[in-house]
């Protein structure tokens, strides 16, 4: 598992937001749950290492929070990046860590959440181009 470090490719390019295409964000009330999950995932051969980012509450609220100032502008947000972002600050608050992976398509979405589906979760949204889509 990867340190996450907020890019320019985690983000939309207008107004900034947190919208990492070809993702899926996933959060769990613990972090030994996150991890033991994220490193499964890697063990099953369903993503590599280097696909998935384990995210803590203070990653969260120190990189993802921010990027929803500027997403409302110039004109509001058609989608629900910014709602999206809002929820992801509010569990965080409550100490709840994160996975972000690599789903390149329907399939690995899928077979991620079958081993998310071992444990409970918070949230799981997936981000394809243009949607972003509940898992």
């Amino acid at each position: 598992m990867k340190r996450f470090n907020l890019n320019s490719h985690m983000t939309s390019l207008i107004g900034g937001g947190f919208y990492p295409t070809g993702h899926s964000m996933i959060m769990f009330p613990s972090q030994e749950d996150a991890s033991r999950i994220g490193h499964q995932l890697i063990e099953d051969g369903v993503v590599s290492g280097d696909e998935v980012y384990l995210v803590t509450p203070q990653e969260i609220l120190d990189q993802i929070t921010p990027t929803i100032k500027g997403s409302d502008y110039p004109l509001p947000s058609a989608g629900t990046e910014a709602a999206t972002v809002r929820t992801y600050t509010r569990l965080a608050r409550e100490g709840h860590h994160a996975l972000l992976v690599k789903t390149r398509d329907e399939v690995v979405a899928e077979k991620v959440m079958e081993v998310v589906r071992q444990v409970p979760y918070s949230v799981a949204e997936r981000y394809r181009r243009l949607v972003i889509e509940d898992l």
